[in-house]
């Protein structure tokens, strides 16, 4: 099925995707910082290349907001009706990628936590019930 945009129109919606600082985040680090709570948020892991959401140094903790639809969700999570040769192997790779970001934090004792943007939206007490016990 052929896009419903032209290609400058659906080039201009996907630049407005944010990669970081989606509204998720910073309602959870609002809600963070207001618990006491201190984090970076410019922590690199170089040997994999990556930057997690949020990390509290102190307590080994990293911490990813995922979206629905970019890191495949079982509950909210619907395969895309056009373009399926791009999106469905790009969603897979995300899901791969996060499983080997998971492994490799894991073996430097890193504590992996990773909140699904719909808990922010739906309980932002449970989302912040699973880092504090953490």
């Amino acid at each position: 099925m052929a896009d419903i945009f032209s290609k400058k129109t659906r080039s201009k919606i996907m630049s407005c995707i944010r990669g970081k600082d989606t509204k998720p985040e910073i309602l959870l680090r609002k809600a963070l910082f207001k618990k006491g709570y201190r984090y970076s948020l410019n922590h690199r892991f170089k040997e994999l290349n990556f930057k997690p959401d949020i990390v509290m140094v102190s307590r080994k903790v990293c911490i990813f907001i995922d979206g629905c639809f970019w890191h495949g969700c079982e509950r909210c999570y619907r395969p895309p009706k056009s373009n399926k040769k791009y999106w469905i192997p790009k969603i897979k790779r995300n899901m791969q990628r996060d499983k080997e970001q998971n492994t490799y934090l894991k073996k430097k004792r890193w504590k992996v936590i990773r909140i699904w943007e719909h808990e922010i939206n739906k309980n932002m007490e449970k989302a912040l019930n699973k880092i504090i016990k953490k």
